[in-house]
């Protein structure tokens, strides 16, 4: 297994993952565009010790840019929306 901190780049905090929060107790992270759903739930549980449930992965490609005259690409990135199980929480959503 890799390494927890490769896994999970940030967590997502946007209105839209407060309202998954809220209604369905689901938390949104950025993660490595190769991670999949068990690495995911892993660095999820070894980082904040609690249960995952569920694990949902959105990959978004990146898009094209101008500045000027020149042209470049934005990266692209992955979304996990994850489930934990009831009566779990992870506390750096709490206070935002």
């Amino acid at each position: 297994m890799r390494n927890v901190s490769e896994i999970l780049v940030r967590p997502m905090v946007t209105e839209k993952s407060h309202v998954q929060l809220d209604q369905h107790g689901a938390y949104t992270f950025v993660v490595a565009n190769d991670a999949n759903k068990i690495e995911i739930a892993y660095a999820i549980e070894k980082q904040f010790n609690v249960k995952v449930t569920a694990v949902r992965t959105l990959r978004y490609a990146g898009k094209m840019k101008r500045m000027g005259k020149w042209a470049g690409r934005k990266a692209s990135w992955k979304k996990a929306v994850v489930t934990l199980a009831e009566g779990d929480s992870i506390e750096i959503f709490e206070g935002v």
